[in-house]
């Protein structure tokens, strides 16, 4: 083959490599698909403290709704809106800063609640809006039970509310526990693989539990609420804690492995290892690895030549592939546990609850946002 033969293919390579590349959207871009999706369930749920009601009705100081109040703080603090924290307060107050279980719960789900909680009582410090939620903490660390939390799911509805809860009081007790807790769930009950860098979502998927192909099951939305955990409380917790190394170290290995298992089309599957169980497009643990990948760029901890490209293909498959022209989000995989449940994940198919999928959204559109 002639030199200049040569040459032109190799140009022709670099040209197609060009213009198949992804761009990160404008700021302005991405602002406007957060807006879009947050005013299509607060134009649906106007009053935020009724009951979310699908198969049975519920109150709506659940994980769910809690999951996406955290999405909307974030939402507020790249575009501060005196409706958002009136939303969320109205919302707080409709429960008298209350709990799903009561105060005497342990459970981490009706926790989560006490995230927004936090975030509102820092914003204005009243002390109704503390009390429950530290109360609730409180009631827990009177005992020497640490094995509370028996799902990775737990870790972030629950861990960034110990961290918190030791900044505003200034009492590491708090942090100190989130740590023993959290390191029960991760080595006592043997919920994390660090040859993979991925976590089992609970005991019923430890060896031997296999999914179809053989490989272990890591379920995609379980090993985002993880990310979640570790991303929320590094930010909250100052870079002196003494764990913080730990917290890092399982964070870096997870962005490793999750890196190398994203699909062509920005995407991850529901099950992180056979993408053929259930596979297809997923939104709510894609975006949480994206929230996860950019907040590591931001904050200087993942390089950005490595990790932009995921990025930038995750975040703009989310944005143009799920987000529906009224603000719904498409390929939300239902509550559950594993890749089969919620099934079909599908574009036009609503998940049985809207709102932690949006959370979840809101979140990585706001560590999107912040990327140069």
């Amino acid at each position: 083959m002639k030199i200049k033969n040569i040459v032109l293919i190799s140009w022709l390579v670099v040209l197609s490599t060009v213009s198949t590349a992804q761009k990160l959207p404008s700021k302005q871009e991405v602002l406007e698909k957060m807006v879009l999706t947050n005013e299509y369930l607060m134009k649906k749920w106007p009053d935020p403290g009724v009951d979310v009601v699908t198969e049975r009705s519920r109150t709506s100081n659940l994980w769910t709704r809690a999951v996406y109040y955290e999405g909307l703080m974030a939402l507020n603090e790249i575009k501060p809106e005196k409706k958002y924290l009136d939303y969320a307060i109205e919302w707080g107050e409709s429960h008298d800063w209350g709990l799903r279980f009561g105060l005497e719960s342990r459970h981490a789900d009706p926790h989560c609640a006490g995230q927004t909680y936090l975030y509102l009582y820092e914003v204005d410090p009243k002390p109704e809006r503390i009390k429950g939620i530290k109360t609730s903490i409180d009631y827990m660390m009177e005992t020497e039970k640490i094995d509370d939390w028996d799902w990775i799911d737990a870790l972030q509805m629950a861990m960034p509310v110990f961290a918190k809860l030791a900044v505003i009081t200034g009492d590491s007790r708090y942090s100190e526990r989130m740590y023993e807790m959290y390191m029960d769930t991760k080595v006592r009950q043997g919920l994390y693989n660090k040859k993979d860098g991925l976590w089992w979502r609970d005991a019923d998927f430890l060896p031997p539990y296999k999914e179809p192909n053989g490989e272990d099951c890591y379920w995609s939305r379980g090993n985002g609420w993880v990310v979640a955990a570790l991303v929320r409380v590094m930010d909250i917790l100052p870079e002196d804690d003494p764990h913080r190394k730990e917290y890092l170290k399982t964070y870096k290995q997870m962005m490793k492995a999750l890196l190398k298992i994203q699909r062509e089309d920005g995407f991850w599957n529901v099950s992180l290892h056979d993408p053929n169980h259930y596979g297809g497009k997923e939104t709510s643990g894609t975006v949480l690895f994206v929230y996860g990948m950019a907040w590591g760029v931001n904050n200087g901890i993942l390089k950005e030549k490595k990790f932009m490209p995921a990025i930038v293909k995750g975040w703009n498959a989310l944005a143009n592939e799920a987000v529906h022209p009224n603000g719904m989000l498409g390929y939300v995989q239902g509550t559950g546990k594993e890749p089969k449940d919620g099934q079909p994940v599908t574009y036009d198919k609503k998940a049985n609850f809207e709102d932690y999928g949006l959370g979840c959204f809101l979140l990585a559109g706001a560590e999107v946002y912040k990327l140069k």
